[in-house]
């Protein structure tokens, strides 16, 4: 247990300009998904995201591939230098990032999956189940970048669907659970804007002015207590590591917390 110290800020500036690189190879297209092969998974980190159909639209928001491919790299590389964790690698010596469908067999390969801009995504009967069987199964989903009201109601409405909110209730988390301090000792779920509503507000946070000024940390455990759903809402958490190479004071500003969370996050759901 730590805080997070002068020493980690150091390791993540230290890597700042090599972000910078990154970003600039990439700044303006966008990059087509990567789906698993049968190679990919050779028992060390996959950093897994969700692959889903849009269905409503939130402004700032694309869909499944939000903070793709920068956060799901960057993220992976600082887990690998603030961890012990192994985390897999191509030929090249990239993360081995994947983007999975929710009806691929691939889906259950990943322990740890992460949806983006939740509000927006439908899933079908079929899905649903599929999901269901996974997060039963010992899967771990966390829902983030979802802003204001209306998102988190279309959301509720589609995870409930998913784990009927009568066995499996949406809950607030307390700075007293255990993910507060699993490596990390968090004080709070800070909030992170995109950076483009940070730079155009000067400074600003809540995307949604009044309402989506409180962040809301909330999760959905199974009957034994074990998180299966992890729900950051009113907060950008992987744009603290999407962006981290493209602008020094919101790195500084946001992108330790940033990480802290994270690494707490994934660290959790795969001791639990």
């Amino acid at each position: 247990m730590r805080t997070l110290t002068a020493a980690v800020l150091a390791v993540l500036v230290a890597a700042t300009a090599a972000a910078q690189d990154y970003f600039e190879f990439r700044r303006g297209r966008r990059e087509p998904p990567r789906f698993p092969t049968a190679e990919s998974f050779d028992g060390r980190f996959n950093f897994c995201r969700l692959m889903y159909t849009r269905v409503r639209r939130e402004m700032g928001g694309q869909g499944w591939w939000t903070d793709y491919p920068a956060a799901d790299v960057n993220f992976s590389i600082r887990l690998a230098e603030l961890t012990k964790t192994r985390v897999s690698r191509t030929a090249d010596g990239d993360p081995n990032h994947l983007v999975v469908r929710i009806l691929d067999d691939q889906l259950f390969q990943c322990p740890f999956i992460i949806i983006s801009d939740a509000g927006t995504a439908g899933f079908t009967d079929e899905e649903a189940a599929r999901l269901r069987e996974y997060l039963l199964k010992g899967g771990f989903l966390w829902a983030d970048d979802f802003w204001g009201t209306l998102a988190w109601e279309h959301w509720a409405s589609e995870i409930n669907r998913v784990l009927p909110a009568f066995d499996y209730p949406i809950v607030d988390l307390t700075p007293a659970h255990p993910l507060f301090r699993t490596m990390f000792h968090l004080k709070e779920i800070p909030q992170i804007s995109n950076i483009a509503y940070w730079r155009r507000s000067g400074g600003g946070t809540s995307e949604r002015g009044y309402d989506s000024d409180v962040v809301n940390l909330r999760g959905i455990s199974d009957k034994s207590g074990r998180l299966l759903v992890l729900m950051t809402h009113n907060t950008d958490i992987q744009d603290a590591w999407e962006r981290e190479g493209e602008d020094p004071q919101f790195f500084y500003q946001f992108s330790p917390n940033g990480y802290a969370v994270g690494i707490n996050v994934f660290l959790y759901s795969v001791t639990h």
